[in-house]
């Protein structure tokens, strides 16, 4: 599988530096937090693969991944439209077909609620710009009430007419497929006339020019980008809370509005999708059955990458007597040395004596742990705050499904019963040492090696990644060197 062989590529030992007061791992994942002011063109491509990657969560967890991709590619209308307008306007038709399917599922009647319609999915002042007709006409309600009134002490009824203005639409040529589709290839080639490349015109169709106008600005003036490499990929990965910060933070605003910076890299996955569904429908089927949530209705979309990765099978913690049992096979206890390994447990069993069994998880889930602390605190270090790390305060561990499963707790905490996921409180946290986590989590997680989601007000819950379960246990075991050396003292 080409993912895992790049995920095993990144990972490759790069030696121990840096202060000996807290562990740092001699296995890390290249180009994470403070080391993106390194990126060489070989690591830029290594994360743009893994990011174009990790987009298949985006889309496979969808219920019309299937549908969509079925229409998009079996309709030989919408296949002659789509080499057409790519034709004429010298765009790759893959790219044309990538973005409807995202868009619409390939859905010539898709209403998205914040305005956009047809199978582009075309905001009605950017369909006039494109010369398409978008008419609508005012047209009125006719309601009567019968309202009581006084007249000379007396009570008389009297109608009172209401006219309730409407609009409606006349002509709409977003919802016609042999209208939108050129219109919108036309558009994305003088896109990439006026931006200079593919990836960012696609980025012009989500964002809007306004919106590349200033990212290519920012990038275009950051440090450590070449002249010649003015790419989306670069403006992406160039940034940091320690490292063009203003870019970062111009990301970071894009990202909050509606995700535009990855825009690029999900239609990139899209085409691939689509290919595969062309060459292999049994098993684009299958991939899609296997982005289906395990701990929700299995109809509606997966809220989050755990409850794909997760299955009712990881699921082998019922009761505290399974917890026991397990002794040293699949889980292993949480070094608890808040200074040297940047966290802290914060375990509160259900009875003080199961305080030794709680404090336990999967040595891979102990290793993404031990890992996101470094990365953060090394992070906020380059930040030039005068804010002292404090470590992660973590409140959950392993939890027995009798204790998970109890009236008022969420079903994100059936999880815990696998040992893979643990729970960190940010309540606490100074605000750049929060700023560098939640870098630190999401770059990570663009990767594709972990994901989180927000568990309560004041909590993350947070998983690694199936693939990534071998790297973060080898970190694990390297943590376990050092305590063993130390002699558990320091």
């Amino acid at each position: 599988m080409k993912f895992a062989a790049l995920l095993f590529v990144s990972l490759l030992p790069l030696g121990q530096a840096g202060s000996p007061d807290y562990f740092i791992p001699q296995h890390r994942v290249s180009g994470i937090g403070i080391a993106r002011d390194d990126l060489s063109d070989d690591l830029l491509a290594m994360r743009t693969d893994l990011m174009i990657q990790s987009q298949t969560f985006g889309i496979m967890r969808d219920p019309q991944a299937v549908s969509g991709a079925k229409r998009i590619t079996g309709d030989a209308k919408l296949q002659s439209l789509f080499r057409t307008a790519a034709e004429r306007n010298r765009l790759p038709v893959t790219t044309l077909e990538a973005i409807s399917y995202l868009e619409s599922w390939g859905d010539a009647k898709a209403v998205s609620p914040a305005g956009p319609r047809g199978i582009m999915q075309i905001s009605a002042a950017t369909a006039r710009s494109m010369g398409l007709r978008v008419l609508t006409t005012t047209r009125f309600k006719v309601t009567r009430d019968r309202v009581a009134v006084k007249v000379k002490g007396k009570t008389r009824y009297k109608t009172v007419t209401h006219r309730t203005p409407y609009v409606v639409s006349v002509r709409d040529e977003r919802m016609q497929p042999e209208r939108a589709i050129p219109a919108a290839a036309h558009y994305i080639a003088g896109m990439e006339q006026k931006y200079g490349g593919l990836d960012w015109a696609v980025f012009a169709y989500h964002c809007g020019q306004g919106c590349v106008n200033e990212m290519q600005d920012l990038t275009r003036h950051a440090r450590g980008i070449p002249k010649d490499q003015l790419t989306v990929a670069r403006m992406f990965f160039s940034s940091s809370p320690a490292w063009n910060r203003e870019l970062y933070q111009a990301i970071e605003q894009q990202m909050q509005r509606d995700w535009s910076p990855t825009y690029y890299f999900r239609v990139m996955r899209a085409e691939q999708l689509l290919a595969m569904y062309r060459r292999a429908p049994d098993d684009f089927k299958a991939l899609w059955d296997g982005y289906r949530q395990q701990f929700g209705p299995l109809e509606e979309r997966a809220p989050h990458r755990l409850t794909v990765w997760l299955k009712h099978d990881d699921i082998v913690f019922h009761s505290c007597d399974d917890i026991r049992s397990d002794a040293g096979k699949r889980l292993a206890r949480a070094f608890d040395r808040p200074d040297y390994f940047g966290y802290r447990l914060k375990i509160t069993p259900d009875v003080p004596s199961n305080l030794e069994f709680f404090s336990q998880a999967s040595p891979a889930a102990l290793g993404t742990l031990a890992y996101i602390s470094f990365e953060t605190r090394r992070l906020m270090g380059e930040m030039g705050t005068s804010e002292k790390f404090r470590p992660l305060e973590v409140v959950t561990l392993v939890e027995p499904e009798d204790f998970a499963s109890q009236p008022g707790r969420s079903k994100q905490e059936l999880m815990h019963c696998s040992g893979q996921v643990f729970d960190v409180d940010y309540s606490g946290l100074p605000p750049a040492e929060l700023e560098a986590l939640r870098f630190v989590l999401d770059d990570l997680g663009w990767d594709g090696y972990l994901g989180f989601v927000e568990e309560g007000r004041e909590n993350l819950h947070i998983g690694c990644s199936p693939t990534s379960r071998e790297f973060f246990t080898s970190v694990f075991e390297e943590a376990g060197g050092r305590e063993l050396a130390a002699g558990g003292s320091k």
